[in-house]
């Protein structure tokens, strides 16, 4: 498979209950770095806030993720937000829950309720949609080799990033993952050509 599902958008979502408000933002994201940023910014607008809790997942194959309850009982929180990230198979998205408290304590299940539901309902004020998983080459040629090249890119719907025309030439360009390898395997062929993978910190 290459492809995922995220959202469209940012979103937000609501909960109320006993008196405690829950408000969640739905955030589409691609990296740590830019998750770290966004909940600092969270922590600094929402200062006067009981908790601000969140999950998140990245990558195409969902490998990084995390939750966290932020002084909220263990699992209470930060566990339903990230269930509702899996159970809609999202990735590349985070949800912060922030919890404004209302003077009454709901309990564990109540709790459980109440961010998931804040979570629910950021995910059904945004779009799901599908991406594929591209990956990024640089290909080094001569010049007379333009036309050879240019067709293999054409042909398995490659899209040009840049591109320098000189006696040595180079294109950056992107490509689905399903036809990368057969792409690799045409570019070989072709001599004196050096194709290079793009490997994304």
């Amino acid at each position: 498979m290459d492809t995922y599902l995220t959202i469209k958008q940012d979103s937000e979502g609501l909960y109320k209950e006993k008196g405690s408000r829950f408000i969640a933002f739905a955030l589409s994201v691609e990296s740590a770095e830019e998750i770290k940023v966004k909940l600092q910014f969270f922590h600094k607008e929402y200062h006067d806030a009981r908790h601000i809790c969140y999950a998140y997942v990245l990558g195409a194959d969902a490998a990084e993720f995390r939750a966290n309850d932020d002084g909220e009982p263990s699992g209470t929180a930060g566990k339903p937000i990230y269930g509702v990230l899996l159970s809609n198979k999202l990735t590349n998205v985070l949800i912060v829950v922030v919890r404004y408290f209302g003077g009454v304590k709901l309990g564990t299940s109540g709790l459980i309720t109440a961010y998931r539901e804040a979570a629910m309902d950021a995910i059904n004020n945004v779009q799901i949609i599908e991406k594929t998983v591209e990956l990024s080459y640089i290909v080094s040629f001569e010049y007379t080799l333009m036309n050879d090249i240019m067709r293999v890119l054409k042909e398995k719907g490659c899209e040009i990033i840049k591109q320098t025309f000189d006696n040595d030439c180079v294109i950056q360009f992107k490509i689905r993952k399903l036809n990368a390898k057969d792409m690799e395997n045409r570019m070989m062929k072709i001599d004196k050509v050096k194709l290079t993978l793009i490997v994304e910190k």
